[in-house]
């Protein structure tokens, strides 16, 4: 009896622990852990891209990727090579995501044999024609944004926390390309579940829906979306972003994330 009573006891302490943990919680901290959830050692990956124009015409893109983290952690270096079809095939995209300044981001044009630097007042526009911007392809800088608790909502049968998201200035807004943004969080793996964007009318704009997740680093409980959405509400354009082939890779080859790779065909 006094075994029961005391095992009892000791799931109310572990439950109150987490309880109190959880109400500590502020909006900021809860998105760094998100972005923390799926910074992955590293990862290696095979994916299709399917944009649908407002005429429910398709077009699909196969593209390779591969991560690798750095600097202990603090930068995470990506390359995202299109394999077809023929049109954007050995287009290359090359990524260095710092945690406390703006980003690197290279695009390699081999009908051109060009590489440029994609710099920030380019990060609102489209990736490859799709409706992923350049700044959804790397979590953003933390200190740039305010964030507000709005609550709890269950997302596909996930418990969230609701955050709201809004940029400190008119320069960050423009560059981010959104007014504000409103992310859903799952509430024990702090993986985000969706997210709703809002243009600088304060109109709403896109819509981006996780379908499918994969925890790649079972040691560290470490996720990678593995099938996204992302929907413009204003133009009726979406595009699909669906993981085929993923493998925890942390010992990827340093080659992969110079541009002199960035440039071989």
């Amino acid at each position: 009896m006094k075994t029961k009573i005391f095992a009892v006891f000791i799931s109310i302490v572990f439950s109150s622990i987490a309880l109190y943990a959880q109400s500590q919680l502020t909006g900021q901290l809860i998105q760094k852990k998100s972005i923390e959830s799926t910074r992955v050692a590293g990862v290696e990956a095979v994916a299709t891209m399917t944009i649908i124009d407002s005429k429910g015409r398709h077009r699909v893109r196969k593209l390779a990727q591969i991560s690798k983290l750095y600097d202990n952690g603090q930068t995470e270096k990506k390359l995202i090579r299109f394999l077809s079809p023929a049109d954007v095939k050995g287009t290359g995209f090359l990524i260095f995501d710092y945690r406390k300044k703006y980003d690197d981001k290279w695009l390699y044009m081999p009908a051109l044999r060009k590489t440029r630097r994609i710099v920030s007042s380019e990060n609102a526009k489209s990736f490859m024609g799709s409706e992923f911007s350049y700044a959804d392809m790397t979590p953003p800088t933390i200190e740039d944004f305010t964030y507000n608790i709005l609550g709890e909502e269950e997302i596909k049968g996930v418990l969230c926390w609701k955050i709201e998201i809004i940029p400190q200035d008119d320069d960050i807004a423009d560059k981010n390309g959104f007014s504000k943004k409103i992310s859903y969080i799952g509430k024990q793996d702090y993986v985000i579940r969706k997210a709703v964007y809002f243009d600088h009318d304060e109109e709403l704009h896109k819509e981006f829906t996780v379908y499918e997740i994969k925890e790649l680093d079972t040691k560290n409980h470490k996720y990678r979306l593995t099938h996204m959405v992302m929907e413009n509400k204003q133009n009726g354009r979406q595009s699909i972003m669906k993981v085929e082939k993923i493998q925890f890779t942390p010992k990827a080859k340093d080659e992969y994330f110079y541009i002199r790779y960035l440039e071989r065909e």
